[in-house]
């Protein structure tokens, strides 16, 4: 086997969203990829051994593919074989996206020692297999290094599941969104939960897709023209000592050692931070937002909806129109309105659409 370095930003980045990223930077361009940096999210849903989690599914991160890097799923298998594999690369699709477990994948660390899920492509090559991850981790067996590698079929577990991506003829435009719920419910879960080692086993987990996900969202405001503050910066390295901290009290939790306390205090307080630090906006970007998704729907420029806010008076503006500005709006700022404030009142013009679109990015902590 042999690597190569791979140019996406690894160190931002989980096991799922990696190999995303060089899809995307392949298909639309270098930078591409922090895209997927544009929703700041604190948003746990139910996870193993009744702690909450984090941590996304396959089907959330093909979804952020297709919203925020212009790769839509075409295809997708189940339990593909590597004969399988082979044929579906070589005959009919090229590259795939393959989700197996790392305990069952060569050119990991994690080989023997550890399972989970986690992506790679593959594509046909002269020998066999050709390999590309863009993981990039430190483990207790060594570095898992960005890189390309040849391996002969055979080599390879049956994949758990298998995509092919298809590049969209744009990218969608993406704003930066700040949905971070209240934190007490799941601090209390992790505080109350009888098995020390396994809680600290999940939150080291935790901390350490939150603290990627924190430095993912700064890359995307800097790609966007906002650098990062002073401010900024001293959160994210906060939230790389709280990850360090949370590893090291696992640690020492497997050694029978008693836990250090106020970890989940601080995990609070890095939660609460967020907002305060990431999720400023003012009703001008609400309004150039909304407005611009209206014109969008409408063929028209976003100076002409400014112009003239009555909705109603815009050519082409119809109750089809409408539906499909709320639906644009809703994945523009990631948010649900609630149905009950979806009345005509509220949708017509554009003063009453901008106080329903801040009014729902407020209550889940989004901005534009």
């Amino acid at each position: 086997m042999t690597s190569t370095e791979i140019a996406v930003h690894a160190e931002l980045l989980d096991c799922l969203q990696a190999n995303l990223a060089v899809l995307a930077d392949r298909h639309h361009g270098p930078g591409t990829h922090l895209a997927l940096g544009a929703p700041l999210r604190f948003r746990p849903t139910a996870g193993p051994d009744g702690l909450p989690t984090v941590e996304p599914s396959l089907a959330d991160r093909l979804t952020d593919a297709e919203r925020f890097l212009g790769l839509q799923v075409t295809a997708q298998w189940q339990q593909v074989t590597p004969s399988r594999l082979a044929d579906l690369s070589y005959y009919q699709h090229g590259e795939l996206y393959v989700m197996a477990d790392a305990y069952d994948l060569p050119w990991t660390p994690y080989r023997g020692q550890q399972h989970m899920e986690h992506s790679f492509l593959v594509s046909s090559g002269p020998a066999g297999a050709v390999i590309t991850d863009a993981y990039r981790n430190q483990t207790p067996w060594g570095n898992a290094v960005p890189g390309r590698w040849e391996l002969d079929w055979a080599d390879l577990p049956t994949a758990d599941d298998v995509v092919v991506l298809t590049p969209t003829a744009t990218v969608p435009a993406a704003a930066p969104v700040v949905d971070v719920a209240d934190p007490a419910p799941y601090l209390d879960a992790y505080a109350r939960h009888a098995d020390r080692l396994t809680a600290l086993r999940r939150l080291t987990l935790e901390t350490w897709l939150l603290t990627r996900s924190r430095k993912l969202h700064a890359g995307f405001l800097a790609r966007s023209g906002a650098p990062v503050t002073g401010e900024a910066e001293r959160h994210l390295r906060a939230w790389d000592l709280l990850a360090e901290q949370t590893y090291l009290a696992m640690r020492r939790a497997e050694r029978g050692r008693r836990e250090p306390t106020g970890l989940l205090d601080r995990l609070g307080q890095a939660l609460t931070a967020d907002r305060e630090v990431f999720g400023g906006t003012s009703p001008g970007q609400v309004r150039d937002t909304v407005a611009g998704v209206v014109a969008a729907v409408l063929g028209t420029n976003t100076e002409r909806v400014l112009a003239e806010p009555e909705l109603t008076l815009l050519p082409g503006f119809d109750s089809m129109r409408l539906v499909e500005v709320v639906a644009r709006l809703e994945q523009r700022l990631d948010v649900e309105f609630d149905p009950d404030d979806l009345l005509p009142e509220n949708l017509h013009h554009l003063d009453s659409l901008c106080r329903l679109a801040a009014g729902s990015a407020g209550a889940t902590g989004g901005t534009t």
